[in-house]
């Protein structure tokens, strides 16, 4: 599995970018979250693409987020039934995912119903089953400059990967961040385990 592609890209439209990568030229479908954030950078810039492969039987499709935070709201979203990748996608687009969070948090159907292809049964169910790991997720720790700490995500990705679930992970780092602010992805990760 792909965590990320970096490289520069050579071909950018709302959709999706191809970004080459050592003589690959990787596409890669993405939301306008994303595409506002890569269409910044000047032609020589490196981008980096946190991926996600969606592995169907007459194709794999690479979807890139600008953000592992976009990431993990297009996972949640996908999690729900009857939410595929490019719906979970075009949701992306219509809000960012902070702005998501806000809206699943706060239980506003409207504002869901309002994204294109998204019914009343859909949303309804994206706020049922998203409301408590929003919650969790809304509730992870910031550094100073107001970004979630990249010890936290770190240290939740490799729990995860381990086998644990996020819930149960996300409780653990934030306690143990809580308590060592400058506490090391290592030294969290070890805790943590001991924790669980």
């Amino acid at each position: 599995m792909y965590d990320y592609i970096s490289g520069n890209v050579v071909e950018l439209n709302p959709a999706y970018a191809v970004v080459d990568n050592h003589g690959i030229g990787f596409m890669i479908n993405i939301s306008l979250t994303t595409f506002n954030e890569v269409s910044k950078a000047s032609k020589s810039d490196t981008v980096k693409l946190y991926v996600y492969e969606a592995i169907r039987e007459d194709a794999h499709v690479l979807f890139g987020f600008s953000s592992k935070h976009e990431r993990e709201m297009f996972l949640l979203l996908i999690s729900v039934s009857g939410v595929g990748p490019n719906t979970a996608r075009m949701i992306l687009s219509s809000m960012p995912p902070a702005e998501l969070e806000q809206c699943i948090a706060s239980g506003n159907v409207a504002m869901l119903k309002s994204v294109k292809g998204i019914g009343a049964k859909t949303a309804q169910r994206i706020l049922v089953d998203l409301k408590d790991k929003i919650n969790l997720a809304s509730d992870t720790l910031l550094d100073n400059n107001n970004a979630p700490s990249a010890v936290y995500d770190e240290a939740l990705a490799a729990l995860v990967m381990l086998g644990f679930t996020q819930q149960m992970s996300q409780k653990a780092l934030r306690k143990l961040l809580k308590d060592e602010p400058s506490i090391t992805v290592e030294q969290a990760i070890k805790k943590a385990l001991m924790m669980m």
